[in-house]
């Protein structure tokens, strides 16, 4: 890998691309603040998204698209969901045949209800067939950061793609496992953060271990019921992307959708909570994708039901408990 390009300076951008730098010859990171940019350039540090770590040497950071794709190998998007469309329709006219695409957003896209794979691939098809490749599983940037050892799964319907990536990134701390079921491994990514927003409903309210337990396995089997639905593969959902991913976000304390459900439970409004969070946090807008991909897939989702009810019409955090508790009774 000669020249890595990330888009998107958040915690995991900066995170990846401290990670990453020791792998490519240039890395080039582009920021959307520019008032960030030059610090970061000046300081060799996000001090908004990832204090305390120094960016390598020969991390570049950019504010222009131009500067940031010239010559990349590889252009790998971290930005929050709802932008895929508009950052690569904005990218689209430097982008070239010979780059690889990996998509490590974890989100859907409200309305296509695309995941951010398939919103690439319907920028990047205008000019030509991309290949896109999908990096998801159980990190906290911060963690990957300072070199914890971090394991991930890199999927794409191209086996050779996902191979190319795992070469080129793995590395001492980061081990990267390959798939070839980018459906699967995108759906855990995405409806992981509706579940984690329950799981700090649960430590909000006070409650124990076991209804911890119980809303880790039964978001999985949620999860795991519309990524099969979509086409994707049921074991997909038993490793990295989905359950080691959902354990993660969901026990966290540095999962910020955890804390959403957190706060809520403690009796703060919405809004309120998001004002004063500095980066997204995606169960929020994936929670309206999930409701809708359940209708349209005819998929039984109650917990990602709940959190839409309690998220956008106000619902009780312990009425969403209860209604939860009391659905008819069926086999497991």
């Amino acid at each position: 890998m000669q020249s890595l390009a990330i888009i998107g300076a958040g915690s995991w951008g900066t995170a990846l691309a401290i990670v990453l730098a020791p792998r490519a010859r240039r890395v080039r990171l582009w920021v959307y603040e520019r008032d960030l940019a030059a610090r970061m350039g000046a300081g060799h540090e996000n001090d908004v998204y990832l204090p305390g770590f120094r960016l390598p040497s020969n991390v570049e950071v950019c504010t222009e698209f131009a500067a940031a794709l010239e010559r990349a190998d590889v252009v790998l998007s971290v930005m929050p969901s709802h932008l895929v469309r508009d950052l690569y329709a904005r990218m689209l006219p430097l982008l070239e045949p010979g780059m690889v695409f990996v998509s490590a957003t974890k989100g859907l896209e409200n309305g296509t209800l695309l995941r951010p794979s398939e919103v690439i691939g319907e920028v990047v098809g205008q000019r030509f067939a991309p290949g896109v490749v999908v990096l998801s599983g159980p990190t906290f940037a911060r963690e990957v950061a300072r070199g914890d050892p971090t394991a991930l799964v890199v999927a794409s319907a191209d086996p050779a793609a996902a191979q190319k990536i795992q070469a080129a990134f793995s590395g001492p701390t980061f081990r990267l496992y390959t798939s070839q079921d980018p459906v699967g491994v995108e759906i855990g990514g995405a409806v992981k953060n509706v579940v984690a927003i329950g799981a700090g409903v649960c430590y909000g309210l006070g409650f124990g271990s076991n209804v911890l337990a119980a809303l880790i396995t039964r978001g999985l089997a949620e999860m795991t019921r519309l990524a099969v639905a979509m086409g994707g593969r049921p074991q997909t959902l038993a490793g990295l992307a989905g359950l080691g991913d959902l354990v993660l976000t969901c026990t966290g304390e540095l999962s910020r959708n955890r804390t959403v459900g957190l706060e809520l439970a403690r009796g703060r409004k919405l809004p309120e909570i998001v004002n004063s969070m500095q980066m997204v946090a995606e169960g929020i807008k994936t929670t309206n994708a999930a409701v809708d991909l359940a209708r349209r897939y005819g998929v039984e989702m109650p917990i990602s039901s709940q959190m839409y009810e309690m998220l956008h019409f106000g619902l009780d955090p312990r009425e969403a408990i209860r209604r939860l508790m009391e659905r008819s009774l069926k086999g497991e």
